[in-house]
């Protein structure tokens, strides 16, 4: 019986080991759970670097990208500075124009108890404007008007047009000049736009 068993298994194997191929699969032999510490402190290293890899690449800027931002940035501020820098021009010139008022009330204040107009220190006038953008300088002052010469300074002097402010009173008339130099010479239009708020 035991020759007929064995000679039962050697008919069932092929000819040569070549064509030999086993009936059932061969399970792979079963991992343990638990790895070995190096091994864990292997596969994480890898990962801390390409996590540290990302941090850098992701989040950072390469130089293309901050010349280009620059180059934006410079284009927007050439367009927009000069805009800004006019509109504050223009918000400083307030400053003139209530200190010509303020002018003109203390010269008529002061004109109603004495004969004539005075000089700065005789309406207690400052000889600069509240903010000090302008300085304020009497040109004349007589029984028949007054004139009133305010100059921009510091920053504001830079308003080229209106860097010069003139305010001269004869008699009921009142007649606004300004101008780049203290000639006051401005075209109507552009004298008009100094004045104006």
């Amino acid at each position: 019986m035991h020759t007929a068993r064995s000679t039962m298994i050697e008919d069932q194997r092929p000819a040569s080991p070549d064509e030999w191929r086993p009936a059932t699969p061969i399970a792979a032999p079963a991992r343990s759970i638990i790895q070995p510490s190096c091994h864990s402190a292997l596969a994480a290293a890898p990962a801390a670097a390409r996590q540290r890899r990302g941090l850098r690449g992701g989040r950072g800027f390469t130089l293309i990208e901050v010349m280009v931002a620059v180059s934006i940035a410079g284009v927007l501020s050439s367009v927009a500075l000069p805009s800004f820098e006019g509109q504050l021009q223009r918000a400083r010139r307030s400053d003139v124009l209530i200190a010509m008022v303020q002018v003109q009330a203390a010269q008529e204040h002061f004109r109603s108890n004495s004969r004539s107009y005075g000089s700065l220190a005789d309406i207690r006038m400052a000889a600069r404007s509240a903010a000090g953008h302008y300085a304020l300088e009497m040109n004349a002052a007589d029984a028949d008007g007054y004139e009133v010469l305010a100059t921009a300074t510091g920053a504001q002097a830079r308003d080229a047009s209106c860097r010069y402010m003139k305010l001269n009173a004869v008699g009921a008339n009142l007649v606004q000049a300004s101008g780049p130099d203290a000639s006051v010479a401005n075209p109507d239009a552009a004298n008009r736009k100094c004045w104006m708020l």
